[in-house]
């Protein structure tokens, strides 16, 4: 397996003005310190507040930052897409703009993908990993999705939903052409990178609710979509004989796996978005 040699940090951001600045420079300050090669891909998804602007002021502190204006359709997969195409790295990690992901876990995601695999998932719900202020209502939710999932692929996966993961770019060529408009490309991704052969690695993560800004999952909107997606990649899986399915390389010798890492401490989680 090739070494990586630049990670491309996607962070699709819709009126995110309060939050999206502290965001950039908690990543890039992280992603220095460790020497990660990277360059940070903001797409401004048709903001009617003023995160472009602060984009292109925070451009001027930030080297590594590359601000982006989705000029097309609008939604949280778009953006995606649109960041995707216009990244340069052989590896990229899919981002929320809301801090709520920890930065120190995107160096994580480099370490496996520099391992061999081909995809890192982290994952709230083992060993290790954590949340902070998640709404209860949504967390209920949350666990019934993935319970559905882990059930309808027999995956040991158990965090598919969470849009925080990383890839090898082989990855993403591989799995497109994308067809989640919104929110369930973050299950898209994934679903069609196990189903096609692509190794993966799960991995231990915290996840601390947004502070500033109003979410932008809308459940009730996205319930049909899910479902649409989950069947179409399962219609793939049993019926499709194949088709799209890559050729493992001899190593890494697991399809997947999980590492013990140790717990982080919730006060030092909250520290890395402050």
């Amino acid at each position: 397996m090739d070494t990586l040699s630049l990670l491309s940090v996607i962070i699709p951001a819709r009126d995110e003005g309060g939050c999206i600045a502290s965001t950039v420079e908690h990543l890039f300050v992280e992603l220095r310190l460790r020497s990660v090669p990277h360059e940070i891909v903001v797409v401004d998804d048709g903001s009617t507040d003023n995160t472009w602007q602060v984009l292109r002021e925070t451009q001027s502190r930030i080297p590594t930052l590359v601000p982006v204006q989705n000029s097309g359709l609008h939604g949280f997969g778009r953006a995606v897409v649109c960041g995707l195409d216009n990244s340069r790295g052989d590896a990229v990690v899919i981002m929320m703009a809301d801090e709520s992901d920890d930065c120190r876990d995107v160096v994580t995601y480099w370490k496996v993908l520099n391992e061999g695999y081909d995809c890192a998932f982290g994952s709230r719900f083992v060993k290790g990993g954590g949340t902070i202020d998640y709404p209860p209502l949504k967390l209920a939710m949350n666990r019934l999705a993935n319970f559905y999932i882990r059930m309808l692929f027999r995956i040991q996966l158990n965090d598919t939903t969470n849009a925080f993961k990383a890839y090898r770019r082989t990855v993403i060529d591989g799995c497109r052409p994308f067809l989640s408009p919104h929110f369930n490309l973050t299950i898209e991704i994934p679903l069609k990178a196990i189903v096609r052969g692509f190794t993966w690695k799960v991995v231990p993560i915290t996840w601390r609710n947004r502070r500033s800004g109003s979410a932008k999952l809308k459940i009730k909107e996205m319930g049909s979509r899910y479902l649409f997606i989950c069947l179409y990649v399962w219609l793939e899986k049993y019926f499709s004989r194949g088709d799209y399915k890559r050729v493992l390389d001899a190593t890494p010798e697991s399809t997947s796996t999980s590492i013990p890492v140790p717990k982080k401490p919730a006060a030092r989680a909250g520290a890395a978005h402050s």
